[in-house]
């Protein structure tokens, strides 16, 4: 048996967790959804950042040496 099937939810698991998400939340559940939304959007937005100041400290690590070994010879 394939362990990534095992662990997939079929249809009526997937209606029994919806119904206890109506149970449980309600009204709120837009509400949820919403910040659950913008939470992602925050999380994407940081990672975007935190990877341009990589590419950032990358790019100049290698203007630095290539100035160095412009410097050498």
């Amino acid at each position: 048996m394939d362990a990534l099937a095992f662990w997939m939810p079929g249809p009526w698991e997937l209606a029994i967790i919806a119904i206890i998400a109506l149970i449980l939340f309600g009204r709120r559940l837009p509400e949820v959804g919403k910040s659950l939304g913008k939470g992602i959007v925050e999380f994407k937005k940081g990672l975007r950042d935190v990877q341009d100041e990589v590419q950032k400290t990358s790019n100049e690590i290698d203007r630095a040496a290539s100035e160095d070994k412009r410097s050498k010879d």
